[in-house]
């Protein structure tokens, strides 16, 4: 993937600061964890052991803002600011995210994020919050791709999620969920979220050379890297990886197939408007 002549946009740079767990409303510790949990194997306790280690409630101290000076840091700075300018002209009254970077845990206004959860989007804050040592995580421990546009499609997917607060599709759900008769249909909106986001996250790849005037672009084979990570974190891969039966309707993110197919869509189409992915519900 090019991306080294690409603009950098600024980012919060937490590395190297103390952090406390956050209180207040939002998602909170305990579902946070469960996000570590469904999507990438982690125990839920763990969130929660490394939360009161740092004294329950409190707060980290703000980072720099600007471009960090490591390879990792300008990576993402080029990323989230090309998936900004293709979205400022897809989605009218686009907002940008906060992007904040952190290492072992970090406060949020959705409670406490540790690295342990992966790469996760707090809507309470509008921000995404990135541990980069989940890089080689998602490669050695997920059999992700290691390639720059598996780790670029993770950050799109974020933004996906931001994009979905900004169009209420997120409170729309959790409206749904709170009727749906069970968990299991309650399930189904979360699935649905996830497919939508990774289709904007191919909306993005395929949009990201004309908003840069060719700086950050896909290259042979990067769009198969891609389709490797959405395969490694399906939810039935998940679920075979800690040893259980696949069981469908515990699906919070979709199936590797699923994953697969709906980030093609997006990068196929270049349009946010083929990724209703609730119309079958």
């Amino acid at each position: 993937m090019r991306w080294q002549g690409g603009r950098r946009g600024s980012i919060e740079d937490r590395r190297g600061l103390g952090g406390g767990a956050m209180a207040g409303g939002g998602i909170g510790v305990a579902i946070l964890g469960l996000i570590g949990y469904f999507v990438f194997g982690i125990d839920p306790s763990t969130t929660q052991q490394v939360a009161s280690q740092f004294g329950g409630a409190g707060s980290q101290e703000e980072g720099r803002v600007g471009t960090p000076e490591d390879q990792a840091g300008q990576f993402v700075a080029v990323i989230r600011q090309n998936v900004d300018e293709v979205w400022a002209a897809k989605l009218e009254g686009y907002e940008r995210p906060n992007f904040v970077v952190y290492e072992q845990g970090t406060g949020t206004q959705c409670g406490y994020g540790q690295s342990a959860m992966g790469p996760f989007y707090c809507p309470a804050d509008r921000a995404v919050y990135l541990d980069l040592s989940f890089w080689q995580q998602m490669e050695t421990e997920l059999g992700a791709s290691g390639a720059d546009f598996a780790r670029a499609y993770v950050i799109a997917h974020e933004v996906g999620h931001h994009i979905q607060t900004l169009t209420g599709t997120s409170q729309q759900v959790r409206e749904a969920q709170q009727r749906a008769s069970g968990q299991a249909e309650a399930n189904q909106y979360s699935v649905a979220l996830e497919l939508q986001a990774d289709c904007y996250a191919g909306v993005w790849a395929a949009n990201a050379a004309a908003a840069s005037g060719g700086a950050v672009a896909l290259e042979a084979g990067d769009l198969e890297e891609g389709l490797r990570t959405a395969s490694a974190i399906g939810d039935d891969t998940m679920q075979r990886r800690q040893g259980g039966q696949v069981v469908p309707e515990g699906f919070t993110h979709g199936s590797s197939a699923q994953r697969m197919e709906w980030l093609r869509r997006g990068y196929q189409s270049g349009d946010p408007a083929v990724c209703d992915t609730f119309s079958a519900l």
